[in-house]
């Protein structure tokens, strides 16, 4: 680090001389060596203060480099649905418990076939959160991520970690609005997520050929697709915990 001081320069005979407008003199100190005074002329001293301004400016730039790729995660496959724009947004809104985790792959349609039954077998055994992402035939990206894997189960199952998200094209979050506590159930025929209002904020066939997104008490959400009845292209299913 350096301060600047204009300071006029005393001849060896005691009499004062006006400085030299070409001429700085620079007063050096920090943590790391002791203080020093340079003279120097002023083309240098614009030289060496632009590259100064240039290694801060390179050294910010590096650091922020960093924490953007520490913030990006880690596939085990690639994604036939995601691209950076997604994958950066939803990994920003995953609960903290999720963070730093790589996301396992542990099904997708273009992988096992276009089977709920598939699906469910896949997540058998696990204990961690899931993150589901569908395309529709419209190109439209959507889905949720559920705090439980999925299963068959009578009951509802999950947390308020629960959340819906939809890209059209922006990123939107639903989160848990706390009114019920229908986060996720399923069975041999379909898989359900969110309710309470005569309809489900995602709803998944057997076949995962069809589905449905209405507006739900659940999560207050919008539909996630455009249209609340649509036809689905694929599906892919990601772990985001160990």
């Amino acid at each position: 680090m350096w301060k600047h001081r204009g300071q006029k320069l005393t001849a060896r005979s005691g009499a004062m001389k006006k400085r030299q407008e070409n001429v700085r003199v620079l007063y050096f100190a920090s943590d790391c060596v002791e203080p020093y005074v340079e003279i120097i002329a002023l083309k240098d001293s614009t030289r060496r203060l632009s590259l100064c301004n240039s290694v801060e400016s390179e050294v910010e730039e590096s650091e922020y480099q960093s924490e953007s790729e520490e913030d990006f995660p880690v596939l085990s496959h690639e994604s036939q649905l995601l691209d950076e724009y997604h994958l950066q947004k939803l990994a920003a809104h995953l609960p903290p418990r999720t963070q730093g985790y790589p996301w396992q792959l542990m099904y997708s349609t273009v992988n096992h076939g276009s089977s709920l039954k598939t699906l469910y077998r896949n997540m058998a055994g696990l204990d961690c959160p899931v993150l589901l992402v569908i395309k529709d035939v419209h190109k439209k990206v959507f889905g949720a991520f559920s705090s439980d894997p999925f299963k068959v189960s009578k009951y509802c199952y999950g947390t308020g970690e629960t959340f819906l998200f939809s890209f059209n094209p922006d990123f939107q979050q639903y989160r848990w609005s706390g009114e019920n506590s229908y986060f996720v159930s399923g069975n041999w025929e379909s898989l359900q997520i969110g309710g309470g209002g005569g309809g489900f904020a995602l709803w998944l066939d057997a076949d995962l050929y069809r589905g449905a997104s209405f507006s739900c008490p659940t999560f207050h959400n919008a539909p996630l697709s455009t249209h609340e009845d649509f036809i689905i292209q694929d599906v892919e299913v990601w772990t985001v915990q160990n």
